[in-house]
């Protein structure tokens, strides 16, 4: 295991259909290893496809997983942790970015473990316009089924605890970059 000590890269997904959809452009690499990248970042400017941007409200503690078909984005306010999970292809590393393909299909998990999955019309209608092939599309529901294992019955990375330690990582590093 690895940990950087000043590692900044840029996160691009992209459509189904190699079009770019948004991209992150600060994210701090905290942990690289065979199954996952685990990124954080605060207050970081976000650009749609369109070049509109916004940027972030609340920090944040993303596991990209390199052997799965989803991402998932820990969220920390108002002192809770919340969820956003991606269906999407894992994760690609370059020179340039970190890369995935989204997939549309996402659920959300609040504080408590309760979930819902959201864009399941946006997903009808890209996998017609955009023609994933089925196998993608029984991956896609395949991995959906490990994921929501995963939430109900907590295993990594829906553990609090495993969640606060890598965002107080994060902190530190931003303290130690901070006084350089």
């Amino acid at each position: 295991m690895k940990l950087y000590n000043k590692n900044k890269v840029t996160l691009h997904s992209y459509k189904h259909d190699q079009t770019l959809h948004r991209v992150w452009k600060s994210e701090t690499i905290l942990e690289e290893n065979d199954d996952v990248i685990i990124v954080a970042n605060k207050q970081t400017k976000v650009v749609e496809s369109n070049g509109r941007f916004w940027y972030t409200k609340e920090p944040s503690v993303s596991f990209l997983f390199k052997k799965h078909w989803y991402n998932v984005i820990a969220i920390f306010k108002d002192n809770t942790i919340n969820y956003y999970c991606n269906l999407s292809s894992p994760i690609l590393k370059d020179d340039e970015a970190l890369k995935y393909i989204d997939y549309d299909l996402d659920i959300k998990v609040d504080k408590n473990f309760n979930y819902t999955i959201l864009d399941r019309n946006e997903y009808k209608r890209n996998q017609k316009i955009m023609n994933y092939p089925d196998k993608i599309k029984q991956i896609l529901l395949a991995e959906m089924q490990d994921l929501i294992n995963r939430i109900e019955s907590r295993e990594f990375p829906f553990q609090k605890e495993i969640v606060k330690m890598w965002y107080n990582k994060y902190l530190n590093l931003e303290k130690k970059n901070k006084k350089k």
